[in-house]
Parts: C-alpha cells; sequence; structure tokens
C-alpha cells in the first residue's frame, strides 16, 4: 500500500466547533497545496485522531462526506485514496446551492451569461465532427417535435448538452450539467411559449459555431438569452 504523505495541513490539531467540517477543510487544505494529489493515500484513521485531535468518529464521517463528495474512495483493506475525478454518482454540491436560491433569481441569470458563451466557444474550438453531427441532430429532433407539437425541455436542454460536452472539460461539463438541471424546469416554459423561437436560436449559434465566429456565436447565445427571459417570471 502507498504510504500517504507527509501533509503538514494533516498534522496540526484543529480548533473545536464543527469537527467533521473542519476535518474536511484540513484535506482541502493539503489538496489545495500539493500535499495531496489524486493517487495519494490519506493517513489511516488512527494518524489523523492523532494528529488532528479529534474523535474517530469525527474523522469517520468526514471521509464518508468526501467520498459522498466524490473526492475520495474508500478501497476496503487498502485505505481511502484521492480520486482523479469525482465518480458519475458523486453529491454534487454546486446543485444545492443553486437549488437554495428559489428558483431562477437573477444572479442565476447572471451566472447562465457569464458562463454559457463561455463553454460554448471553448467547445467550438475543440469540436469534432461526431461533436458537430451530435448537435445538428438535437436540432433535427426538436424540428420534428415541434411538427408534431410534443415538444419539451429535453428536446432544447440537448442542444446546450451536446455543445456543453463538445467542450472536453470535465469540470466545465460538471458545472454545465448542474446549470442546465436547474434552468430545465423555466425552459419548460419557454418551449410552450415561444418554441419555433428557441429552434431559431439552435440554428443561429450552431451556424455561428460551425464557421468558428466567436464574435457571432456570443452575440447569438445573448439574442437567445433575452428572448428566453422575456417569459420568465423570476425572484428578484
Amino acid at each position: 500500500m502507498p504510504k500517504p504523505p507527509c501533509s503538514s495541513s494533516l498534522s496540526v490539531p484543529v480548533n473545536r466547533g464543527s469537527v467533521v467540517v473542519l476535518v474536511m477543510e484540513r484535506v482541502k487544505q493539503a489538496l489545495i497545496r500539493g500535499e495531496l494529489k489524486p493517487g495519494d493515500f490519506l493517513p489511516s484513521e488512527a494518524e489523523l485522531t492523532r494528529s488532528l485531535g479529534v474523535g474517530k468518529s469525527s474523522v469517520r464521517e468526514a471521509i464518508k462526506m468526501l467520498q459522498a463528495m466524490g473526492i475520495v474512495e474508500v478501497r476496503r483493506g487498502q485505505g481511502t485514496v484521492v480520486r482523479d475525478q469525482p465518480g458519475e454518482n458523486a453529491l454534487n454540491t454546486l446543485v444545492y446551492q443553486l437549488t437554495l436560491a428559489r428558483g431562477v433569481t437573477q444572479d442565476v441569470l447572471d451566472f447562465r451569461l457569464m458562463f454559457e458563451p463561455a463553454y460554448t466557444v471553448l467547445a467550438m474550438h475543440r469540436a469534432t465532427k461526431q461533436d458537430y453531427r451530435a448537435i445538428q441532430a438535437t436540432i433535427e429532433r426538436l424540428e420534428e417535435a415541434l411538427q408534431d407539437k410534443v415538444q419539451s425541455a429535453r428536446h432544447d436542454v440537448a442542444f446546450h448538452r451536446a455543445i456543453l460536452h463538445a467542450a472536453r472539460n470535465p469540470m466545465v461539463v460538471r458545472i454545465g450539467e448542474t446549470m442546465l438541471e436547474m434552468f430545465e424546469a423555466a425552459i419548460e416554459t419557454s418551449m410552450r411559449t415561444l418554441p419555433e423561437v428557441a429552434l431559431k436560436d439552435h440554428k443561429q449559434i450552431f451556424a455561428a459555431f460551425r464557421a468558428k465566429d466567436e464574435a457571432a456565436v456570443r452575440k447569438a447565445i445573448a439574442e437567445s438569452s433575452q428572448s428566453w427571459e422575456r417569459c420568465l417570471t423570476y425572484t428578484e
């Protein structure tokens, strides 16, 4: 079994408070400082208990929470290892933070206006022929759904998700998926009231995307956001 690194952040006793949170904070600081890296094993439960000056139950609870968040993986008979990236089933705390905003607030809208153009431009430079086909397919499926009058938020979200995944950046994708999940209910409203506008916007964004015209991409997304926001009722 690999030896845990000599980590100063994990060898200084914690102050009392929410002990579990403080233990998690120490692990986070060790990761930020490079004292712990993906693939490293955390010190054993006994070592953490002794070095941090906390009880075993607090260490166990902190490890469970870090595991739920996808930060570490507990390997039976080996120890607790830092993951390379969060697992698919990891608890996404950002979803809960956005949910606590209680709907589509102006702050959340500002976040989308900042983030969506950024990941779309990144995807524009990294997209493959397969990505182009996947994005085009979402437009065609939306057209078919409109003809049959069965359009829903999933048809709209599929377009944005296809572009998002073309960015090929796990962190960007994770944040983007959270954003799309948060907006899905609001998108459902726009698909009932402005479905043809959504289709037109998707085509304009994709045309600029294929042309690799960053200015046109940003302009098309801004126009799409404006038309989408008109049908929203959100919290100030």
